[in-house]
């Protein structure tokens, strides 16, 4: 007697089970630990290729392995789409523009020149920097940057971290208070005096990569839980690096604290910020602009700076009046 062969349908519903896995761990946020908190980055790549089992389910007419691939597949482009676009409170009457712009420097590589470009052909008010080194910011000021932006909060990189651990913020604003948000790079913050408006407090976030280790993801959410919550006093501005994106549950529960996505306020959530240097693929959203519901997003662009593997987000706030 000829052994039997295994059902194809059987095969076609296991080979659903990764997805739908992936799904329950996005739906219900519980991942833990290295690797799936990486993982969980390229939500929105297994809900691209979530047809491949369904299309296997569908040509070997396996009920239960349609259903698991379909089933995984729409919760998984549900999560994807429903980031895109969150609409915020109106913008207040009144008050004054405030723009800001966040800028990633490569280890300190990326060249002055671009930056400098940035903020005076964009006329930006604040520049939230990471990856700082004292050569980049040698550099920038060398290109003149303090001629635009004269007031700076440069917190150097701690002794035994990396030399690109250091972050700063310049602006054409006052600086009335300084100070930073503790983590494993340096986040500085500073209080601004908006001519017209009420005052504002940006930090330049900058949060470890949860990418190489166990280490680095408990060290990226203490990062994370680290950074402070919408305040009655002041409006907030967290601008950076957060090494996060929507799918991360770490990153959805700070936003749950009362912030605003500028890039969700204005409908562009998908616009990925980050993409190896070499390569075109991947393209997550790492950096984001979080803001205080009192302010109002009027804009968000995503711009590419010469060197860097992170676009600059330039985002234009409506501060309320005083």
């Amino acid at each position: 007697m000829p052994p039997q062969r295994p059902d194809p349908r059987r095969w076609a519903a296991a080979a659903a089970l990764p997805w739908a896995a992936w799904a329950l761990l996005r739906g219900t946020g519980a991942e833990r630990g290295f690797p799936l908190v990486p993982a969980l980055s390229f939500t929105p790549y297994a809900a691209a290729t979530a047809v491949l089992p369904l299309a296997a389910a569908l040509r070997t007419r396996s009920r239960s392995g349609a259903l698991l691939a379909a089933a995984a597949g729409t919760s998984l482009g549900a999560a994807v789409t429903a980031r895109r676009h969150r609409p915020a409170g109106p913008v207040p009457p009144g008050g004054t523009h405030l723009r800001i712009a966040s800028v990633s420097l490569r280890l300190g590589l990326v060249p002055a020149e671009p930056v400098v470009e940035l903020v005076r052909s964009h006329d930006v008010d604040v520049l939230a920097v990471q990856e700082l080194t004292p050569d980049a910011e040698r550099h920038l000021q060398e290109a003149g940057l303090l001629r635009l932006l004269p007031h700076a909060h440069v917190v150097p990189a701690r002794p035994g971290s990396v030399v690109s651990g250091s972050g700063a913020v310049w602006s054409r604003t006052p600086v009335t208070g300084r100070g930073a948000v503790p983590g494993c790079f340096e986040q500085p913050t500073v209080r601004l005096r908006v001519d017209g408006g009420a005052d504002v407090e940006v930090t330049a976030v900058h949060t470890t990569p949860p990418a190489t280790s166990p280490a680095s993801v408990r060290n990226w959410t203490a990062d994370l839980a680290a950074l402070p919550g919408p305040a009655p006093d002041v409006l907030r501005v967290l601008a950076g690096d957060f090494n996060a994106t929507y799918d991360h549950a770490a990153l959805r529960a700070v936003l749950r604290r009362g912030y605003v996505d500028a890039a969700q306020a204005t409908g562009r959530g998908l616009t990925w910020t980050w993409r190896p240097l070499r390569l075109r693929f991947p393209r997550l959203v790492l950096d984001h602009v979080l803001v205080d519901p009192r302010l109002g997003v009027r804009d968000c662009a995503f711009l590419p700076v010469r060197g860097s593997d992170h676009r600059a987000l330039v985002v234009d706030l409506a501060v309320p009046a005083r």
